[in-house]
């Protein structure tokens, strides 16, 4: 199946159903001709945890679902709603990983694609440094995780990873910026 943008999947305006006109280059991609309803499909939030060891190793994660199955990862997910980023990468970390959070500060973020059954949406990646209560207790989401290493990520690793963003992460995190 080939994948197509979250703003060309959305055919019907949401207000009054007319069909939708996508202006491909413009700021608003969604604007209804009919009722002036206006969609910018704007990034969707989700979060990354750069999670350290007491031998300054990173925690890396490997997928078991599409996509990007296989390649590695950051503890991480998206923001639900009614949630803040500091709760979703609380949750996330603890839902993938079970390791508690203890302290996290913010690193950086990063602009990325999510292709998801052949549907394209834009997201924003927002990563944190993360303490945990205890690293010895990692006990992996079945079904959404098979693996995890601790490791200082080589270009080996970087070349794995499932999503530029959390590269480019884990770049910034070992140039010290």
């Amino acid at each position: 199946m080939d994948s197509t943008s979250i703003e060309k999947a959305c055919r019907f305006c949401p207000r009054c159903g007319k069909e939708a006109e996508v202006e491909e280059q413009g700021r608003v991609p969604f604007r209804c001709t009919q009722c002036e309803f206006a969609n910018f499909f704007g990034p969707v939030a989700a979060v990354g945890g750069l999670v350290t060891n007491e031998q300054g190793e990173l925690l890396l994660v490997r997928r078991a679902r599409e996509p990007e199955k296989g390649k590695w990862g950051l503890p991480g997910g998206f923001v639900e709603r009614n949630e803040s980023i500091e709760e979703a990468l609380s949750r996330e970390v603890l839902e993938e990983t079970n390791l508690c959070v203890s302290e996290a500060s913010y690193l950086t973020s990063f602009p990325n694609l999510y292709d998801y059954a052949g549907a394209v949406s834009p997201v924003i990646d927002l990563f944190y440094l993360c303490q945990v209560v205890d690293q010895a207790v990692i006990q992996l989401a079945d079904g959404e995780l098979d693996s995890f290493l601790w490791v200082k990520p080589t270009q080996k690793h970087l070349s794995e990873m499932a999503f530029p963003s959390n590269r480019r992460a884990i770049e910034k995190w070992l140039s010290g910026a």
